[in-house]
């Protein structure tokens, strides 16, 4: 019988500290160190534009962070945006945790399945309390919400329109401007 090891986030960040992972693109999601495909420019320019319009919507009530790891349970993803509780300062040493994530987002160009699998059951294991999925290719916006266990109870897939998280009732962003911002 074959066991596969689990890394814990500790032994994870021990490999950080030691530079043995300096030259590769990784993270860990549910105790396994997973491979990040290398970027294309059209994710860039999409995750670059959303993240200046988040930042210019939500100003002082939040802090846009653009792909930077975020700490769970047993996982250290590094989603494309997390918006977090301020104040910033209290990232310096430590990354964000459950607790002070309003909601992530992954911007998925090449790896929608990826994204709608493993790394949403992560976030709802976490208790993320809402996650989106932006589908570059088919223009819309995966919306989960209410974590229970390792899955969301309410989905939803928008393709024009707004959406209201549920941290911020009074804001509405754009689905629109994933396309037009970026």
């Amino acid at each position: 019988m074959k066991t596969l090891a689990k890394w814990t986030v500790e032994d994870y960040h021990r490999l950080i500290d030691t530079g043995f992972l300096n030259r590769r693109k990784v993270e860990l999601i549910a105790g396994e160190i997973i491979e990040m495909p290398p970027e294309g420019p059209l994710h860039a320019f999409v995750t670059e534009g959303f993240a200046k319009y988040l930042q210019a919507l939500l100003q002082e009530l939040a802090l846009v962070r653009e792909a930077h790891p975020i700490t769970l349970a047993d996982s250290e993803p590094q989603p494309d945006l997390a918006i977090c509780k301020l104040p910033r300062q209290q990232y310096k040493t430590r990354h964000p945790q459950p607790s002070e994530i309003f909601w992530l987002i992954e911007i998925s160009q090449s790896t929608l399945d990826y994204d709608l699998s493993e790394k949403k059951q992560a976030y709802a294991r976490a208790g993320i309390q809402e996650y989106w999925v932006v589908d570059v290719k088919g223009a819309q916006v995966y919306v989960f919400r209410q974590p229970l266990g390792d899955d969301y109870q309410a989905s939803s897939i928008i393709s024009k329109g707004g959406i209201t998280p549920l941290a911020f009732p009074n804001i509405q962003v754009s689905i629109e401007k994933f396309w037009t911002e970026a």
